[in-house]
């Protein structure tokens, strides 16, 4: 692995109280991050501002005004993308038609997600790690089609994040496949990502992540008056909402109600994120979404995929959701001029890190148990070689019950591991480690005998 001057020292405690490993910044994943510019996002925010509205319900057929033009936008920055991509980038508009439903939707709506599919250098890799923003934008009344809804933050500036992804990493090359995603339909109940997780579910996707960026671009709070652009959320769900009558038995037995796949992610958004961006911390937040609101992620956590909503620290909500317009010297409205630009770099950093991390990363390691069958104050976690990537070693992950995040990492070349901690007072995962260090997603182990 390349070593560069900004590594991060993470201390791991093994049998040996001395005993340290030096875990780098990836040179290919640190320039990827350098390379994301505020002037193209600001660019990408400024022209999706101009077609006026972007309301799901609005015009499809004109060139400069509405969703329509918006979408056909996304649709060709990705394809020029795909010009430095060596025919491994390509650019459509998925398209279906949503009937009247009585609620959001009061006429016929062709309904398009604009995607671009970087393919995985390794045929035999079927996983797939998706990055979405919603395209659509509203006012005040979520069926108001005409008036002039910017949608600077909410979300311009998660759709301009995955833009600035798709035009980076498109230049270089991942065993797994990435998806760059920009959905409609969030504003009228997550259409486009009901729609896309419905999908992926029926032609059985390998979906190992999902990354859903729904307002990354504000740092300021209404009421409150914070101004901070150093923090960064991830919501994450708790007890999986798919199949968790199968599931919560063991759940239940085992102490394992903060430890779902998702909540998986999260972890790992924060690891890596922080990692690769500088003064940016990123906070877990331990439920799915916000209170009287809903994110895209929320469709694939429900189709038993693995998915977290990454969103700004401070909301304010007079940019949001508002008709434009000055009342008691309070200018109300998503516009452009009340968001940072170096946040939004920072946080379209995250996601770069993240996704160039797992898609270079070995796949999980498999059938991972931690034995049982006797009484002992030491922990035997065992498993299996991932299918997928060449593996330089793996992690055993270690935390107490009460911690929200890993506490200590042990290296080992073997598939099984005993370490000198109760398996009664802990928590334990195990990661796939390839060559040039990149780590797979967490997988807690099962109970074996």
């Amino acid at each position: 692995m390349k070593k560069i001057s900004t590594a991060i020292l993470i201390v791991l405690i093994g049998f040996s109280a001395k005993s340290q490993t030096i875990i780098n910044r990836n040179s290919d994943i640190a320039q990827m991050v350098k390379s994301v510019n505020q002037d193209s996002l600001k660019s990408y925010i400024t022209k999706m501002v101009a077609f006026g509205t972007r309301n799901t319900l609005s015009d499809i057929k004109s060139k400069t005004k509405g969703i329509g033009a918006a979408r056909n936008w996304v649709v060709t920055k990705f394809s020029q993308f795909a010009k430095q991509s060596d025919g491994r980038l390509t650019a459509f508009l998925d398209t279906t038609t949503f009937q009247p439903d009585g609620k959001r939707i009061d006429k016929p709506t062709l309904l398009g997600n604009a995607f671009a599919i970087l393919k995985g250098t390794d045929a035999n890799d079927k996983r797939v790690y998706v990055v979405s923003g919603h395209l659509d934008s509203r006012v005040t009344d979520v069926m108001n089609r005409t008036s002039d809804a910017p949608g600077a933050n909410d979300d311009g500036s998660g759709v301009a994040g995955v833009i600035e992804a798709a035009r980076i990493m498109s230049k270089y090359k991942f065993s797994a496949t990435i998806i760059f995603v920009a959905v409609s339909g969030e504003e009228q109940s997550l259409l486009g990502s009901g729609f896309m997780a419905a999908k992926a579910k029926r032609e059985g996707w390998n979906v190992d992540a999902m990354l859903n960026n729904d307002m990354i671009g504000s740092n300021n709070s209404s009421e409150t008056q914070i101004i901070d652009n150093t923090r960064l959320r991830v919501f994450s769900e708790g007890l999986p909402s798919f199949e968790l009558d199968k599931n919560a038995k063991s759940i239940r037995q085992f102490g394992l109600e903060n430890d779902g796949k998702s909540r998986q992610l999260a972890r790992y958004v924060k690891e890596i994120g922080e990692r690769y961006v500088d003064q940016l911390e990123i906070k877990l937040i331990y439920r799915n979404d916000r209170f009287l609101r809903g994110g895209d992620h929320t469709p694939f956590v429900e189709n038993g995929f693995t998915a977290v909503r990454i969103t700004e620290m401070n909301e304010n909500f007079e940019h949001q959701h508002q008709d434009l317009r000055t009342e008691n010297g309070i200018r109300y409205g998503d516009l452009q001029e009340f968001m940072d630009f170096e946040y939004l770099r920072k946080n379209t950093g995250v996601n770069i890190a993240v996704l160039a991390n797992l898609a270079k990363a070995p796949s999980t390691p498999i059938d991972v148990k931690i034995d049982v069958k006797n009484l002992s104050n030491s922990s035997y976690i065992y498993w299996k070689a991932p299918v997928n990537g060449t593996v330089k070693g793996y992690y055993v992950l270690m935390r107490e019950t009460s911690s929200s995040v890993w506490e200590k990492k042990f290296f080992t070349t073997a598939t099984e591991l005993r370490i000198p901690y109760s398996k009664d007072n802990y928590l334990f995962a195990v990661q796939s480690v390839g060559n040039d260090e990149n780590e797979s997603l967490p997988v807690v182990p099962g109970i074996g005998r």
